[in-house]
């Protein structure tokens, strides 16, 4: 088991930038994968992207693709979520996930993962 501690949210205009951060901690660390998963009000929770801790494989849902990066430090403690061009319609609790020993996919849901932080609101304003 890991824990998982979010950061970073708040409230920002449309088009605007914010940076998300993951704070990883336990054991064999390089064996998980962690993901950045978002929930608005009254839909379920998408993955937004993963990355591996160990080798460092990236997966992006295409709403995101080309404004969301998602990295990792060096000591796998740390994974970043920096959001550029945000829109509205993204103002959810974003979440932040870890499963150990997961498969690279096409795409990843809830179930994938075992493992959650609380979360942190990020509110975009028209």
């Amino acid at each position: 088991q890991v824990q998982l501690v979010e950061s970073g949210g708040g409230l920002v205009q449309a088009g605007g930038s914010l940076r998300l951060s993951c704070a990883v901690s336990g054991r064999t660390l390089y064996l998980y994968t962690v993901g950045w998963f978002r929930q608005a009000p009254g839909k379920e929770r998408e993955c937004v992207a993963t990355i591996g801790l160990s080798g460092g494989h990236t997966y992006y849902t295409d709403a995101v693709k080309g404004r969301f990066t998602i990295s990792r430090n060096s000591a796998k403690t740390m994974v970043l979520l920096q959001m550029n061009v945000l829109q509205y319609e993204v103002t959810a609790i974003y979440y932040c996930a870890a499963e150990r020993l997961l498969s690279t996919r096409d795409a990843y849901s809830e179930a994938d993962f075992t493992s959650w932080g609380q979360g942190t609101q990020v509110t975009v304003s028209a």
